[in-house]
């Protein structure tokens, strides 16, 4: 490339030094000049004027080094460690539980206006309550002295009384509750006697509810109906379903004409009667199955109750069977209905006191667990649920 330019130049140059020499020859007598001298200078000339162009031309190519930037470190959200588990539920008995979004679960667990983690309640199931001794073919029963001493026990060991509502607001999005409570179920309709002589005494000492099974069978024509209105007005009787007919248990193989019945006949009856709609079945004698469940979903309820003790119930944390236990053939197993909150456990008034300690060591031992766990949790939930459901209130 660089000869070719070398030659283009020296042929202009020779050009030109024709062209001069014709016009010297017209022009007049000059004095007599070398060409040859002339024709060296002028190559010389040229050859210098080659090399400036060639150096202009050429120009130093600089190559830039992008700065390396250090990819960005991806970093990995702490693994989850598992469900709380204790040895203090009886054999076959688990714990289950129903949020399955873990994002949903964790803020629940650690927002500021939450319940405590370890916060947990012990439902009681009462049936009558007798100023002497309890009657030989009523062995549910449970003596006046054996109930003031269940009642003074759960006082003196922290726990307080709480109302349905409170307990399905605990167990859905961890709402705050004392951190031992107790939810006193009193099955069927009783007199007003049984309220005043029984539980009034703890709603004027200690502001404790009670909760009511109501029975439908006789709807407004109900003897036990005017003498248990005033209670429902004062608003320290809790009334909750317990069934129409309630003495013929409802089960997968009931027809849907007495699913409807017992659990949308008692929503309707309690709302002309008490003028309140329950959120809680109490399933009469204990029977529950897939199909009542479902049923009692499609009109409302929220909460369902067993007879099974299984165990205290915490925030996402329901004490169920998976398989039937020959030993104790009455309760049905809960865990294949798949739903924990419509098959909640119930200590039996007669030996709830000696399941006190157990409760509150449960709780004890889910909350020493719950702070274990907490560093990895919020960790997490500020790495992976953070930026989709906010930070945590």
């Amino acid at each position: 490339m660089n000869s070719m330019i070398q030659r283009k130049h020296i042929h202009s140059l020779q050009a030109l030094l024709v062209l001069a020499a014709v016009l010297t020859a017209c022009a007049p007598a000059a004095p007599t000049v070398d060409l040859n001298a002339q024709m060296t200078q002028a190559v010389q000339t040229a050859v210098v004027s080659i090399q400036q162009t060639q150096t202009a031309a050429v120009h130093p190519v600089t190559t830039e080094i992008p700065e390396v930037v250090p990819p960005t470190a991806i970093q990995t959200p702490p693994e989850l460690a598992g469900t709380f588990a204790t040895n203090l539920l009886a054999p076959g008995v688990t714990a289950h539980t129903y949020v399955s979004d873990s994002c949903e679960y964790l803020k629940a667990k650690w927002a500021s206006t939450s319940a405590t983690p370890g916060t947990v309640v012990m439902v009681i199931m009462i049936h009558g309550i007798t100023k002497g001794a309890p009657d030989a073919g009523r062995p549910m029963d449970m003596s006046g002295k054996e109930f003031n001493q269940l009642v003074n026990d759960l006082h003196d060991a922290g726990f307080e009384a709480i109302y349905t509502q409170e307990l399905a607001d605990f167990l859905y999005s961890n709402a705050k509750i004392p951190p031992r409570s107790v939810l006193m179920v009193q099955d069927d309709r009783h007199h007003a006697g049984n309220f005043n002589d029984w539980f009034r005494p703890l709603w004027d000492k200690w502001g404790w509810p009670v909760v009511s099974g109501w029975i439908g069978v006789d709807g407004a024509q109900d003897p036990y109906l005017q003498e248990n209105l005033p209670f429902a007005q004062e608003g320290w009787v809790d009334y909750q379903a317990h069934g129409v007919i309630h003495n013929i248990n409802m089960s997968d193989s009931s027809t849907d004409e007495f699913l409807t019945g017992e659990l949308e006949g008692s929503i309707t009856n309690m709302q002309q009667l008490f003028h309140k709609t329950p959120i809680a079945i109490i399933w009469p004698g204990g029977g529950f199955g897939v199909r009542p469940v479902q049923f009692a979903r499609k009109f409302g309820y929220q909460l369902g109750f067993t007879i099974n003790p299984r165990g205290p119930v915490m925030y996402n944390w329901i004490p169920l069977a998976d398989q039937a236990d020959p030993r104790t053939p009455s309760y049905i197993a809960e865990g294949p209905v798949n739903d924990p909150l419509m098959t909640l456990p119930r200590y039996w008034d007669t030996d709830a006191r000696s399941h006190i300690d157990t409760v509150r060591q449960i709780g004890n031992q889910a909350a020493e667990y719950a702070a274990q766990q907490k560093p990895t949790e919020l960790a997490y939930y500020d790495s992976v649920c953070a930026p989709n459901y906010g930070p945590l209130p």
